[in-house]
């Protein structure tokens, strides 16, 4: 009997955790943001659209995340190592979340990467905020946050590991452009 209740319970882990593979979390701004960044490099548009608002996806969400799987693909990015994600600050309406990951290459380098996102909360959820919905108060002010993160020990961490990845890969920025451009 024991044997059973042991089956059953390896079982249970094991629907759990393909339940949440790939899934996006709304319970906080991070878990939308990674969620966001996971399904890019999976390929997956269709998760990456449900990080945005609970109501119909804009056209100009639409475009980023068309851009966002383009950019992983002309990388070649197989996968993504997430290194941290943390709110930059936030307000009454909005999160301002950085997301630190590396792409994994097919030949298993690390691309360093560093991304920020608005996260808006609704309905007790947290979505993205669509590139239309941003006002001028709210970009004015994440401009303003981003230049005080670009002195925090994240940034100048990712800075360096950047250039280590140039210095070792000569070209890249030059052959990613041309995927990008052709």
């Amino acid at each position: 009997m024991v044997t059973l209740a042991g089956i059953i319970l390896i079982l249970l882990v094991i629907i759990l955790a393909a339940r949440s593979c790939g899934g996006i979390s709304h319970r906080n701004p991070k878990g939308v943001v990674e969620g966001y960044i996971k399904a890019a490099v999976a390929g997956k548009d269709k998760k990456m659209q449900e990080c945005y608002s609970a109501d119909k996806v804009s056209d100009e969400a639409k475009t980023e995340i068309s851009s966002t799987m383009k950019y992983f693909q002309a990388h070649g990015a197989k996968d993504v190592n997430i290194e941290s994600c943390e709110t930059i600050s936030e307000s009454k309406t909005y999160s301002y979340v950085y997301i630190r990951y590396n792409l994994v290459l097919q030949n298993d380098q690390e691309y360093p990467c560093i991304s920020t996102y608005l996260v808006k909360a609704q309905d007790k959820k947290y979505y993205l905020y669509s590139p239309s919905d941003i006002s001028d108060k709210i970009s004015q002010q994440a401009a303003a946050d981003y230049q005080k993160f670009m002195t925090t020990k994240t940034y100048t961490d990712y800075t360096k590991a950047y250039e280590v990845f140039l210095k070792k890969n000569p070209g890249y920025e030059d052959k990613i452009a041309s995927k990008l451009n052709g």
